[in-house]
C-alpha cells in the first residue's frame, strides 16, 4: 500500500538532496566520464579468446544484471501505479482503528494489508538484493569521493569469497551508507532507516508471521547488535518500505539525468573518451560514440 502523503513528504527531503549530489559527483568525479559508466555498466570481462582482433577485456552494456533490473522495474513499476492509497496515512490508521461494530471491515483492511506487505516485502529484496543497484551505488559513492569507477569491481557471494569487494549487507552498510555519511547526513540516515539486515534476513527466509498489525521477524538474537527487533510495527514498515521505493525512484532519475548530461555533450560534437583503471592502477583511454536513434552508448574503436 502506497500512500502518496508519505511518499511526497520524503520525496521532498530526498529529491533535492539527489539533485545536489549529482551535481556534486560531477565535480568531484576524477575523470569527466566517470560518471557515464554507471549508466553504460562498465565491467571487466576476460577474454574467451584474446587472439581475436578488436577485443578487450572491458565492456559496457547492460550484461546480464542490467537485463535483470530491467525485470525487476517492470514488476516495482506496476506496483508502484497500482498501489496508490486513496487516504491519507493518518485517514488510514483511523480506519483500521479497532471498534467492535466494525470488525468486519477492519479485518478486511487489515487482509488487504497482510497482502499487500508480502508483495512489498518481494521488491524490498528486489531493491537491497540486486547486483546491478548496489554496484552502481557503490560506484557513484565512490566517485563523490573523488575515486576512479572500479571496473573490476565484484561482489562476494559469500564470506568465503575472497576475490569480491564484500557481500551485498557489507557494501551496502560499509561501502555505501557509511562512505557517504559525510557528504550526505539525509542519504546516509535514509539508507541506516531503510536496510536491516535482521529484516533482509528474516523475509529472505520466509522467517516472519503478521499479528496484529505487526510483523515477527522470529530471528531476534540475544547478543546480535544487529537482531534486536523483536517485532516491527505495520507503520513502521511502511516507513522503511517507502524509503525504499523513494531510492529506486531517485536510483532511475540519477541515471536518466547522467544519460542525458553525457548525450547532450555527445550531440553537441563533444568527442568522449572512457579511462579505464586497471587493479595494477595502470589506466588508459577508449573512445566511445553516443547513438541518438538507440539512445545508447557504443564503443568506438576502429
Amino acid at each position: 500500500m502506497i500512500f502518496k502523503d508519505i511518499l511526497e513528504m520524503k520525496k521532498n527531503l530526498l529529491h533535492p538532496e539527489f539533485e545536489r549530489l549529482l551535481n556534486l559527483a560531477l565535480q568531484n568525479q576524477s575523470f569527466p566520464t566517470d560518471l557515464l559508466l554507471i549508466v553504460i555498466n562498465g565491467f571487466f570481462k576476460p577474454l574467451e579468446n584474446p587472439n581475436m582482433p578488436k577485443t578487450i577485456p572491458y565492456v559496457i552494456g547492460p550484461g546480464d544484471i542490467g537485463h535483470s533490473e530491467s525485470t525487476h522495474y517492470s514488476f516495482i513499476h506496476a506496483y508502484r501505479d497500482n498501489s496508490i492509497v486513496q487516504l491519507t496515512h493518518s485517514e488510514y490508521l483511523n480506519e483500521v482503528k479497532w471498534r467492535p461494530d466494525r470488525r468486519e471491515i477492519i479485518d478486511e483492511y487489515i487482509q488487504i494489508e497482510e497482502f499487500s506487505i508480502q508483495i512489498e516485502m518481494l521488491i524490498y529484496l528486489k531493491f537491497w538484493e540486486a547486483d546491478l543497484i548496489i554496484k552502481n551505488l557503490y560506484q557513484f559513492v565512490t566517485i563523490l569521493n573523488g575515486n576512479p569507477y572500479e571496473w573490476h569491481f565484484k561482489i562476494s557471494e559469500s564470506n568465503r569469497d575472497k576475490e569480491g569487494h564484500g557481500t551485498r549487507q557489507e557494501i551496502i552498510r560499509k561501502d555505501i551508507r557509511d562512505k557517504v555519511k559525510d557528504i550526505s547526513p539525509i542519504l546516509y540516515q535514509t539508507i541506516k532507516d531503510s536496510y536491516k539486515t535482521q529484516i533482509r534476513n528474516s523475509i529472505a527466509h520466509s522467517n516472519y508471521s503478521f499479528q496484529n498489525r505487526n510483523i515477527h521477524p522470529n530471528n531476534f538474537i540475544e547478543n546480535d547488535v544487529a537482531s534486536q527487533l523483536k517485532y516491527l510495527s505495520f507503520d513502521d514498515w511502511i516507513d522503511m518500505f517507502h524509503n525504499t521505493l523513494l531510492l529506486h525512484n531517485e536510483y532511475i532519475w540519477l541515471k536518466n539525468s547522467i544519460n542525458n548530461h553525457y548525450a547532450n555533450l555527445a550531440k553537441a560534437g563533444q568527442d568522449l573518451t572512457l579511462r579505464i583503471t586497471e587493479p595494477s592502477k595502470h589506466q588508459f583511454e577508449l573512445p566511445i560514440k553516443y547513438r541518438e536513434e538507440w539512445d545508447d552508448w557504443r564503443w568506438n574503436i576502429k
